[in-house]
């Protein structure tokens, strides 16, 4: 028979010297982990109607990029056809608006100070505005590949519009990403020159 030593529970525990360095945990780490990153975000309220026109230039590249984001989340989310979300949707101040309109519908609809109902309504407006988005489309005339500015009508005393011609697009993401840029840095030369003392439009300091 073999003399055999009494087993030790105690042996068997992990001491704390007996952790690796990068496992050597503090209780700090398990609280930061779940933190979120800006506190202001917890208290901000309801979401507010975005106006395309009083924007400044940082603003407006945020908002034109988080639209962008929720236009992709919805046309995929439903199977839209382009028939009612077409890609140069914003190449179209009349479906920019609309989308803008509908994406605000949507985060207060599914805000947490809502009530339970409120998605309900928000499909319900849903079917409304793809309607209008059906008659925007079809008016503009922009198609899956390719896309023309929307007609205007020549009021009496005005200058006739330009003609109106299509125009190929490749790429659409790379078309949105100049799109944005040139409208950004149109904004911002506006501010600049409003800040400046100029003219806005003529780019003139005033007197």
């Amino acid at each position: 028979m073999t003399d055999q030593t009494p087993h030790d529970p105690a042996a068997d525990e992990t001491q704390p010297g007996d952790l690796p360095d990068d496992l050597d945990l503090d209780e700090d780490d398990y609280d930061d982990e779940y933190e979120p990153e800006d506190e202001d975000e917890e208290e901000a309220g309801p979401p507010h109607p975005v106006n395309w026109h009083l924007l400044r230039a940082d603003p407006l590249e945020k908002e034109w990029y988080a639209l962008n984001r929720w236009v992709e989340t919805l046309r995929r989310t439903y199977g839209l056809p382009a028939s009612v979300i077409p890609p140069f949707w914003h190449r179209h101040d009349e479906l920019v608006w609309e989308l803008s309109a509908l994406h605000l519908h949507w985060l207060c609809a599914y805000h947490p100070e809502q009530d339970g109902s409120a998605p309900f309504g928000w499909h319900r407006d849903f079917a409304d505005a793809r309607a209008r988005l059906r008659e925007w489309v079809a008016s503009s005339g922009t198609r899956l590949d390719r896309d023309r500015p929307t007609r205007q009508t020549t009021w009496p005393g005005e200058d006739p519009a330009d003609p109106v011609e299509d125009v190929f697009v490749a790429d659409r993401d790379q078309d949105f990403v100049k799109h944005v840029a040139a409208q950004v840095a149109e904004r911002r030369a506006k501010e600049d020159a409003f800040f400046a003392g100029a003219d806005p439009e003529t780019g003139e300091v005033r007197g």
